[in-house]
């Protein structure tokens, strides 16, 4: 709900009035057409409607944009005839837009397509009177027309030795014994040509499935090279990697048994300093010994004598 500013009126003691009304917002006219002509991100305006962003909205298909669209689609209709795939084509046809200014996707002209021939299909069923439901009737009718001639066409060139049927007249003079007989000879040729044309596309099919099979062949033998030649790069790459790796492991051990070696010998060296120290230190402690010994036998002996003179 928006609110509109009325002009001001003048109130009874003279002064102006300024009334405020609610008017109900009115989406416009763009934003109901149709999803093929709009491509958006649905958005949540401030009073809780949903939309679409603005600067993501497309514009609709005018006039003479659809005029031009239709005949540049015209003139690509055998090639939509001929192939299945139509990406490329519907991204010439967006190619062909933008040179006469019309900026307009390959999506978007494939869905504006699809919208027409709905629309044409629907005034073809309905009243022929009924001109708006399809205001470029006789364009797309056009091209329709075009395209059954091109596939009757077709199916006449695929068909080998095939002609048009003609029409018998009612004055007609029947044929004679003579006409009948050249005629069946010349139905006998055609059997005959139609023989040789069968086998001759029997042997080109089969000389292109050979072709096809060697190719083939050729082509798996490649890929099974590439492959082996890629397992053998990758073998010897790894072979090296191991090699590094177990000549890096055989120096870290030399050189591991080399310190060990070493502490070895200083363990050694350190213990055979120690008993020497040891064997120096009995050998102080029995010379005190003996000599403390002997201290105590003279001091014994002094002792009794002097008790002995006594």
């Amino acid at each position: 709900m928006a609110y509109a500013m009325r002009p001001p009126q003048t109130g009874l003691m003279g002064d102006h009035l300024t009334i405020m009304t609610s008017v109900p917002n009115i989406a416009p006219l763009a934003t109901m057409q149709s999803a093929s002509d709009m491509a958006g991100e649905s958005v949540v305006t401030p009073d809780g409607r949903r939309g679409v962003k603005k600067e993501d909205r497309i514009p609709q298909w005018g006039y003479h944009e659809t005029k031009e669209f239709i005949a540049i689609r015209a003139e690509l209709e055998k090639d939509f005839t001929q192939t299945k795939r139509n990406k490329t084509l519907w991204e010439l046809i967006s190619g062909k837009m933008k040179e006469k200014s019309y900026r307009r996707s390959a999506d978007q002209c494939k869905c504006k397509w699809k919208n027409l021939v709905n629309r044409y299909k629907g005034k073809e069923t309905s009243e022929p009177d009924n001109g708006r439901q399809c205001p470029f009737f006789e364009e797309l009718h056009t091209i329709f027309v075009e395209r059954a001639k091109n596939m009757d066409r077709l199916l006449l060139e695929s068909e080998p030795g095939s002609r048009p049927k003609k029409k018998v007249k009612r004055g007609e003079l029947k044929l004679s014994d003579e006409d009948t007989e050249e005629e069946e000879e010349n139905k006998d040729d055609d059997e005959d040509e139609r023989l040789q044309r069968r086998k001759k596309r029997k042997s080109d099919k089969e000389r292109q499935r050979v072709t096809a099979d060697k190719y083939r062949a050729n082509s798996m033998q490649e890929v099974l090279e590439d492959f082996f030649q890629q397992q053998l790069k990758a073998e010897a790459m790894w072979r090296d990697i191991l090699d590094s790796r177990e000549m890096d492991r055989r120096l870290k051990e030399r050189e591991w048994q080399k310190n060990m070696e070493f502490l070895e010998h200083d363990r050694i060296a350190r213990e055979h300093a120690w008993r020497e120290r040891e064997d120096e230190w009995r050998e102080r402690e029995e010379l005190r010994a003996e000599k403390q010994d002997e201290i105590f036998a003279q001091l014994f002996t002094k002792y009794a004598q002097r008790n002995a003179s006594r």
